[in-house]
């Protein structure tokens, strides 16, 4: 692992263990060169993911850019790291055991979704503003009224 401080290639694990997740293992780590102190994460992965954009468009399938998508739906939310790092992680593995190895952005969305409405329905409709593409404040307006249970008038 190369150093993030001076670019060092012979960096030393110094200590190993589950992270909080229990998905990953956190591995503090040391420069001999710099003496700089760093930690990494290690994620088993099942199978390389391609994402297969709604023009066609092709790339590889990135952890990160989901967690941060995901974060910023739920930010100044009272939900706890541990849940939204369990979500994403249950995301990915859902991702990963669906046999395939390109994905449609599409899907990707819809679990997303899924996920949020279970967790913080206001996350849900941050996300879905930014994943339906609403344009005006109507569009928000249909969504968020779908969400309203239906409640039968005695008329």
């Amino acid at each position: 692992m190369r150093c993030p401080f001076c670019g060092n290639v012979d960096t030393q694990v110094k200590d190993s263990r589950p992270a909080e997740d229990h998905v990953s293992i956190r591995r503090r780590r040391f420069c001999p060169s710099c003496g700089g102190r760093f930690t990494t994460y290690e994620r088993v992965q099942l199978r390389d993911l391609v994402v297969v954009k709604s023009s066609g468009r092709r790339e590889d399938f990135d952890r990160d850019k989901l967690e941060r998508s995901i974060r910023i739906a739920l930010q100044k939310r009272p939900v706890e790291p541990e849940r939204i790092d369990q979500m994403i992680s249950g995301i990915v593995r859902r991702l990963e055991s669906m046999g395939e190895t390109d994905i449609n952005s599409k899907q990707i969305g819809e679990i997303v979704m899924e996920a949020l409405a279970r967790i913080d329905t206001v996350a849900y409709v941050r996300f879905a503003s930014v994943y339906k593409n609403f344009q005006e404040a109507d569009d928000f307006d249909k969504f968020v009224s779908e969400l309203r249970p239906k409640v039968k008038s005695d008329d």
